[in-house]
């Protein structure tokens, strides 16, 4: 809104200042970025990072594989908690999204056909022996984490092309704001000056003449 009002100021005025018409012009550049720039660079950040996250969903559905899993019992009780503390002091900075799942220990067949058993989260709670469920798995049969969703990939890609826009449009708008205040500050030096050359005279008959 003050980025606009400050376009007023090409209204033709006789005390119009060239400080003011400065002013608009600096107001019209910032309308145009925060219009015109902001959204292109938002476009431009948003095909960015949905390329590269695409290129990464499309890399872990070629190396990561949905194989068949069995139970075949319940984990000891030694290594679910051993895996709980494990979980609990790996990484603070990331924010748990779910609470912790019954561990069990299954078997599956990875894609190159070895065999593997190990302690997995249950698929179904509570687990039963001989259940059947699916993990995903690399190559070698190692347990992996589910490959990147291309949906969510444009998700993120639209939230950073977002807040590339919004981080764009913030800094034309800060610059804005410091280039109106350095002229205030120029026109109260000014005023103070006038002021000051004037203060002695001010109210006495025929002064100035």
């Amino acid at each position: 809104m003050r980025t606009a009002m400050g376009v007023w100021r090409w209204r033709r005025n006789p005390l119009r200042r060239p400080t003011d018409l400065f002013e608009a012009w600096v107001a019209f550049a910032a309308l145009v970025c925060v219009l015109v720039v902001a959204p292109a660079v938002g476009w431009v950040a948003g095909l960015r990072v949905d390329s590269t996250l695409q290129q990464a969903a499309h890399e872990q559905r070629q190396e990561r594989h949905l194989v068949p899993a069995v139970v075949l019992r319940p984990a000891p009780e030694a290594a679910t908690t051993a895996d709980a503390a494990a979980s609990a002091t790996a990484d603070t900075s990331t924010p748990r999204t779910a609470p912790h799942r019954t561990q069990i220990v299954a078997s599956w067949t990875a894609p190159d056909g070895s065999s593997h058993e190990g302690t997995v989260p249950a698929a179904e709670e509570p687990p039963r022996p001989g259940e059947r469920f699916r993990i995903w798995t690399d190559a070698g049969g190692r347990v992996v984490g589910q490959p990147l969703d291309p949906s969510a990939a444009v998700f993120h890609a639209g939230m950073a092309g977002l807040a590339a826009a919004i981080c764009v449009a913030t800094l034309v708008e800060t610059v804005r704001r410091l280039v109106v205040r350095r002229l205030m500050h120029r026109r109260y030096i000014r005023l103070d000056r006038a002021w000051a050359a004037a203060g002695p005279d001010w109210g006495r008959a025929g002064a100035g003449s």
